[in-house]
C-alpha cells in the first residue's frame, strides 16, 4: 500500500512539474509575441502603422525604439480619420518618414473614397508612397457587387490616389482579400503583406512591406501597434 502511495505521489509531482513548465513556456511565448520585432540586421528599415483607435501615440518614443517611418490611416471608404492631421504633425516633429493609408471599401464607389483621401492628405513630395489597404470583401455589401466591379472600382481608386500623390500606390493586401479576388498577381504595384511572426507567402510574389507584428505592445502607446518592416 505504501509503495502504491509513493508511486502515485511521484507521478503527481512529475505531472505538476510538466504543467508548470507548460504554463511558463506559454507565458514566455505570449510575452515574446507581444514584444517581438524582426532583426534590425535583416530589416534595417522598420516602422509602424497608426490609426485613430490607437489613441495617444508618442512618436518620439517610436523613433527611440527603432522606427524610421510611420504609415498613418487617413481614410476608410468615405470616412476620414480624425487623428490624421495631428498624427502627421507629431510624426514629422519626431523626424519620422510618413505615409498615408486609405482603406478600400468594395461597397462604395471609388470617387467618394478618393475624395476623402485627397481632402485630408496633403499633396507633396515629402510623403512616402500612398498605401491602399485591401481587407474587406464585397460579400457583406447591401447591394451585390461582382468581382469585376470590385477590380474596376479599385483600379479607379488607385489611379485617383496616385494622381494626387504623384507616386505609385502600395497595395496592402490581406490574406482574406487575396484568397477572394487573387489580385496581387494581376495589379502591378508593390505589395504590403500581413502576418505576425512569420513572413507571409499568400501574395504569390515578393513584397515590399510586411506587418510583422499586428499587436506590438510598448511604451509608445497605450494600445498595441502594428509593426512594419520595409525592404530596401
Amino acid at each position: 500500500m505504501g509503495r502504491k502511495r509513493k508511486g502515485i505521489g511521484w507521478r503527481a509531482r512529475a505531472l505538476a512539474a510538466l504543467v508548470l513548465a507548460a504554463v511558463l513556456l506559454g507565458a514566455w511565448g505570449w510575452w515574446e509575441l507581444r514584444h517581438w520585432t524582426p532583426s534590425q540586421d535583416a530589416y534595417p528599415h522598420q516602422g509602424a502603422e497608426i490609426a485613430a483607435r490607437d489613441g495617444n501615440v508618442r512618436f518620439g518614443t517610436l523613433a527611440a525604439l527603432g522606427a524610421r517611418f510611420v504609415y498613418l490611416d487617413a481614410s476608410d471608404g468615405v470616412r476620414r480619420d480624425p487623428a490624421f492631421a495631428a498624427n502627421l504633425a507629431a510624426a514629422r516633429e519626431a523626424g519620422l518618414e510618413v505615409g498615408a493609408v486609405h482603406r478600400f471599401d468594395p461597397c462604395t464607389m471609388a470617387d467618394g473614397q478618393s475624395a476623402s483621401f485627397v481632402v485630408l492628405v496633403p499633396r507633396g513630395g515629402d510623403l512616402l508612397p500612398p498605401a491602399i489597404a485591401l481587407d474587406e470583401t464585397a460579400d457583406e455589401c447591401p447591394v451585390p457587387v461582382g468581382e469585376a466591379e470590385v477590380e474596376s472600382e479599385l483600379m479607379t481608386l488607385i489611379n485617383q490616389v496616385e494622381a494626387h500623390a504623384g507616386k505609385p500606390a502600395i497595395l496592402k493586401v490581406s490574406k482574406a482579400f487575396e484568397d477572394r479576388y487573387h489580385l496581387a498577381g494581376r495589379i502591378e504595384r508593390h505589395l504590403w503583406v500581413v502576418g505576425t511572426w512569420r513572413e507571409p507567402t499568400y501574395a504569390g510574389r515578393p513584397w515590399l512591406m510586411w506587418t510583422a507584428n499586428e499587436g506590438l505592445w510598448g511604451d509608445a502607446s497605450e494600445a498595441p501597434l502594428r509593426w512594419v518592416v520595409m525592404r530596401q
